[in-house]
């Protein structure tokens, strides 16, 4: 007869190579959501010693808030996730359409 166990790991590699365990995670009543610390979340998911759904109730996220999350480190890595790198981000992608916007109306133009 097979025997199954849970299989989610113990502990994690970070993102910053230190091991990660459900007990060293940011605290439940974390307000001050630095870079690190949403790294360690995003990697805590995406390696499975959490769900989204554990996640969203420990730290009272949205799904929108932790997939943005997600979506800068993919982009950027840890960085992506300082709010100074998305408000560049977002300045950069406005002025890109913009200008795509200008030149298609100077196609249509002519």
């Amino acid at each position: 007869m097979m025997e199954y166990h849970n299989s989610r790991p113990a502990r994690i590699v970070g993102p910053h190579r230190e091991v990660i365990t459900r007990d060293s995670l940011p605290p439940t009543d974390t307000t001050r959501w630095v870079a690190s610390r949403k790294a360690q979340v995003v990697a805590a998911v995406e390696s499975g010693l959490m769900t989204i759904d554990e996640v969203m109730l420990r730290y009272r996220l949205s799904l929108e808030e932790f997939y943005s999350w997600q979506r800068a480190m993919d982009r950027a890595g840890v960085s992506g996730l300082r709010v100074a790198w998305s408000q560049q981000d977002r300045a950069l992608r406005r002025r890109n359409r913009e200008e795509v916007s200008t030149r298609l109306r100077e196609l249509v133009a002519v």
